[in-house]
């Protein structure tokens, strides 16, 4: 029985969806069973990325709701055996059709809890995507994953993550959050920290092989490394940092102290560059969005969490700001420097901040005579 609801397309696949859905912003729950249109570049990253790994993989879509990760997959990737789980008997009822629709024989629905699906199967990549915080079923979602398998996880609540509300991230995360320019890469830090320390209590690592911040959300890949020691290794990139947003002074610690007051934050790449060299947004719903978001990620300074924003440095100098691409050439002949994806008016660089700060005010339009016309 196909249920109520309208068609749409999303990359090469045809996706039955309720008729009253999310199209934009986080999306709230409208009805028994959610879809969001604005996450379509999401599913589109999970399709990228699982393309780039080639090889057969079995692939378990947590709460799948509509399925249009789990069908997406299934038809957009080969090679891929695909469990679409949702705990809604309705969910499931769009899985199906979904499938149908499709004519996919490499995608079967689930009805289950999700803590019983991984406590009983294991898969090669788990993809978690919850309606808010992912914290109550991560550990979940590690014990579904196969030996050095990979996951995925999408985190929403981003007003504890990055500081609106720091009590409930103290309390969800046990980290604390740090605000102003650098909190939307401290959010997907603190995110990264919370899942190295629930794979460290099951004697696994983790290798990042891409992790974002985009529209309303969190986002993290990782691919599992297992023993003890891989553990270890994971947590000793776990530290806390200091900024000081009236001088702009920015540090970090691999040990708690005073003046690190912030975290813990996970410390070590965000990225696997030699992995987004494979990657190619071909065919994707929002492919202009995502080869955008390719060159971002396999363009920037990936270490630590010293973003600066232009906005920041033109009101602590009280001047304008130069254009961004311009900026960053200039800055290149003085050391290594480059936009940041977590926002269009961001970057990291190498250069420390007592020689940033005479760069920025030298290549400030107000520092420069204007040009005649």
């Amino acid at each position: 029985m196909i249920p109520p609801g309208t068609k749409i397309r999303e990359g090469r696949t045809d996706i039955i969806v309720p008729e009253d859905h999310s199209s934009h912003g986080p999306g709230t729950i409208k009805g028994t069973v959610f879809f969001n249109e604005q996450m379509a570049f999401n599913r589109d990253v999970s399709v990228m990325l699982l393309r780039a790994v080639g090889r057969d993989m079995t692939v378990a879509d947590a709460m799948a709701a509509t399925g249009s990760r789990s069908v997406r997959i299934a038809n957009e990737v080969p090679g891929t055996q695909v469990t679409a789980n949702d705990i809604s008997a309705d969910a499931v009822s769009y899985i199906n059709a979904n499938i149908e629709l499709n004519g996919l024989a490499n995608c079967v629905s689930s009805n289950m809890n999700m803590h019983s699906l991984f406590a009983e199967h294991a898969y090669d990549y788990v993809d978690l995507d919850p309606f808010g915080s992912p914290v109550p079923f991560v550990q979940s979602a590690i014990r579904g994953c196969r030996r050095k398998g990979i996951l995925a996880v999408t985190a929403t609540d981003t007003a504890p993550l990055a500081g609106a509300h720091a009590v409930k991230c103290r309390r969800r995360y046990q980290s604390e959050p740090v605000r102003g320019y650098m909190c939307h890469e401290g959010g997907l830090r603190i995110l990264m920290c919370s899942i190295a320390r629930e794979l460290a209590k099951f004697d696994r690592g983790m290798k990042p092989m891409l992790s974002f911040y985009a529209d309303h959300y969190f986002r993290t890949y990782i691919r599992i490394e297992e023993g003890a020691e891989a553990a270890d290794r994971a947590l000793q990139k776990l530290g806390y940092m200091q900024y000081d947003m009236d001088t702009l002074a920015r540090s970090v610690s691999y040990d708690k102290d005073r003046e690190h007051p912030y975290g813990p934050f996970w410390l070590g790449p965000l990225h696997d560059g030699e992995f987004l060299s494979r990657m190619d947004p071909s065919g994707l719903a929002e492919e202009k969005r995502a080869s955008k978001y390719l060159g971002l990620w396999r363009g920037e300074i990936d270490t630590e969490v010293f973003v600066y924003d232009m906005s920041e440095l033109s009101s602590h100098l009280k001047m304008s700001p130069p254009k961004i691409d311009d900026f960053m050439v200039f800055l290149n002949e003085h050391g290594h420097a480059a936009k940041s994806h977590v926002c269009p008016s961001s970057f990291k660089t190498d250069i420390a901040l007592e020689d940033l700060l005479p760069l920025y005010r030298e290549f400030s339009p107000d520092s420069r005579p204007a040009q005649s016309i």
